[in-house]
């Protein structure tokens, strides 16, 4: 990573322009051509410096509904849960944490009554519960991590 790329990291995690030409306003900002900006983007993406890059939607406001959901899973068997877990489309991501419920993540649908459907067909699957834990109440946290 060079400093081109700490550039396009630290200034997208901030927001990414609303216009007709959104690659090419980003890029001028930083200084670069449009085509650059999307090739460093493209490779930031391949070598899992970054994850994901793209926009973040309040899907309550379209119909459908997001909730987070825990499960607890014996380590031995954890890559072949998460596995199973992570065939469903549904899921956003899904990570590990050092607690008794070791596996968390986050589940969208495109209506909320699907939820319910989606974690009845995942304990299903994997043969264990899966803990709901819907939203209650939304706060923004303008998270930004420098490069």
């Amino acid at each position: 990573m060079d400093e081109i790329d700490r550039e396009i990291i630290n200034q997208l995690q901030r927001g990414f322009p609303i216009c007709e030409q959104p690659y090419q306003e980003a890029a001028e900002s930083i200084g670069i051509s449009e085509s650059e900006l999307i090739k460093r983007i493209g490779y930031l993406l391949e070598d899992k410096t970054l994850t994901r890059f793209g926009p973040m939607y309040q899907i309550e406001k379209a119909g459908g509904a997001f909730t987070l959901a825990a499960m607890k899973i014996p380590e031995d068997e954890f890559d072949k849960v998460a596995e199973q877990v992570n065939h469903f489309p549904e899921i956003a991501h899904n990570y590990e944490r050092t607690h008794e419920l070791n596996m968390w993540f986050v589940l969208g649908t495109e209506k909320p009554e699907e939820i319910n459907t989606v974690i009845s067909k995942i304990e299903e699957t994997t043969g264990y519960k899966v803990y709901n834990m819907p939203k209650l109440e939304e706060y923004f946290v303008g998270l930004f991590f420098k490069v």
